[in-house]
């Protein structure tokens, strides 16, 4: 086995070779700070101004609360080196799709394709979208958190104003990943900088209220009630919650450049920036408020902005509404992509495999990431949303990282160029399997139950559309997959789309000729 410390020198720089030379297909165009850029991007959002107030509540002193913010980076950096193992053995993009795929068969690859592309990340999506309504609107309306709006009381924000605002991003974000994948990736690293900028701001802040000497807050640091297990799992849910997105990148494998060498250089790279400025970032917060003076603050970082910067307070809110723009713009382009590659496998419908030939991008899935996205915003329960989000979410990286361990046993041969010490996918299982039975066990609810059910919903479609290969009849007579052809003339706005199917290892392109599409 290759040694761990030498093995992002020891990478080959081949690309897998999956392209023809006239395919019509998504391009490779995210380099090593295109990819930094997008984990960066797809961690940073609202996490880190919001959920302090919950990991701290729930860790019972400060210097538990800081050791959770430690704990849940270096579990974040473990499951990221895994998935690096995953992605570069497997380089394929879809995240989870074709470990489940491989190591399980085709309906855990369903089920975790319908979980995250119909009900996970379109709530995830709109959550952002309504956590950048507020801090937009905050300036004219006073600060109140979504969760507000939930309980009815919006301290002056019309609720529908607030959705208003989040269906606009939702459609912006859409567009502009219909536009161009190449745009799109460049504009969240863009703003992947700015969010670290605004980190910058608060650490600065938070060193210069230090060397004044306000060092109270941290002494007798682990004074306080100490947290129970089910306290620790739900101190921990709130600081993952917060670095979120480290799995992203593993979404698009096929459009990194040399993704053998890009990828595990990138993840490691991005989840150390992300880790080093969010623990500093609870130090600076710690530094200005005492533990209740933060956990009475409806949101940290305005509360740190109002008494450090004064006047110039409303870059946080700025800074956040920005934060979750580019998080949102990361969260459409990777979720998009788990539609496309479950559609080319014909776990979804074909319509969704297609690419635009001009701007090269799944629109279609893409579009409807973005309806979806929009109907998640009629319902107002939002710790349910959230409760089966982090439940889900955790279920299935479990699942992949004891795919990882399968599979170096069912596939001894199989070509690794990275490769983990087997110690750190074990760690990462057992801790994701606390997470997930540790609540249950202490305080059984019924969300769980509810979640289990909302993954296990898939069934109802995988069997008649996929096991049975039944079809849509409308969709069959819109569009014509017969002969290798694609007959567009009656559904006009799929003649600039494309469908690319993927059989095993061989790839199929298509041309458009006219009004029909020619596959190859």
């Amino acid at each position: 086995m290759k040694s761990f410390s030498r093995a992002f020198d020891t990478m080959p720089s081949t690309e897998p070779d999956t392209k023809a030379d006239d395919a019509v297909a998504i391009p490779r165009h995210i380099g090593f700070v295109g990819a930094v850029g997008f984990i960066v991007g797809a961690i940073i959002g609202s996490g880190i101004f919001i959920t302090p107030k919950g990991v701290f509540s729930n860790a019972g002193s400060v210097g538990v609360g800081m050791m959770i913010w430690l704990a849940s980076g270096v579990l974040s950096m473990f499951g990221a080196l895994c998935y690096i193992e995953l992605g570069t053995m497997i380089p394929k993009s879809g995240a989870e799709f074709y470990v489940f795929l491989e190591a399980f068969g085709p309906i855990p690859a369903y089920l975790f394709a319908w979980t995250s592309s119909f009900i996970l990340k379109p709530s995830t999506f709109s959550l952002l979208a309504l956590t950048f309504a507020e801090y937009v609107l905050k300036p004219l309306y006073g600060f109140r958190t979504i969760f507000t709006i939930a309980a009815g009381n919006c301290g002056g924000i019309p609720p529908n104003a607030v959705k208003l605002v989040a269906a606009t991003l939702i459609l912006l974000v859409v567009l502009l990943n219909c536009y161009s994948s190449e745009v799109s990736s460049k504009v969240v690293t863009v703003f992947s900088v700015g969010k670290s900028v605004s980190l910058g701001i608060i650490i600065v802040g938070g060193i210069v209220w230090l060397a004044k000497g306000h060092t109270e807050h941290f002494q007798d640091a682990f004074s306080g009630s100490p947290p129970g297990v089910r306290e620790i799992s739900l101190a921990l849910y709130q600081g993952l919650y917060a670095f979120g997105g480290w799995d992203q990148l593993n979404c698009m494998v096929e459009e990194v450049k040399d993704p053998y060498r890009t990828v595990p250089r990138a993840v490691v790279t991005g989840m150390a920036i992300v880790t080093g400025l969010y623990f500093l970032t609870n130090v600076a917060y710690l530094s200005v408020m005492s533990m209740d003076e933060l956990l009475s603050s409806p949101a940290v970082g305005v509360t740190f902005a109002e008494r450090v910067l004064g006047v110039g307070s409303l870059v946080i809110p700025v800074a956040v509404a920005f934060s979750v723009f580019g998080t949102c713009l990361a969260i459409c382009f990777a979720t998009v992509r788990i539609m496309y590659v479950a559609a080319r496998e014909e776990h979804f419908n074909q319509v969704l495999a297609m690419i635009h030939v001009r701007t090269l991008t799944p629109a279609p899935a893409v579009i409807l990431m973005g309806v979806l996205s929009m109907l998640m915003l009629i319902p107002t329960d939002f710790d349910t949303l959230l409760d089966f989000m982090s439940f889900a979410s955790w279920s299935f990286r479990c699942l992949a990282v004891a795919a990882l361990i399968l599979m170096r046993y069912t596939m001894p041969d199989r070509h690794r160029p990275f490769k983990v010490p087997i110690i750190i996918p074990i760690i990462f299982v057992l801790s994701s399997a606390y997470l997930i039975i540790a609540p249950i066990i202490d305080d059984p609810q019924i969300q769980y139950l509810v979640a289990t059910l909302g993954v296990l919903l898939g069934l109802v479609f995988y069997i008649p559309f996929v096991h049975f290969k039944k079809r849509s009849l409308f969709i069959r007579k819109s569009v014509n997959f017969n002969d290798g052809q694609v007959d567009l003339s009656t559904f006009a706005y799929f003649s600039v789309c494309c469908p690319m199917n993927m059989r095993e290892n061989n790839f199929f392109f298509c041309r458009k000729v006219k009004h029909k599409i020619i596959c190859n």
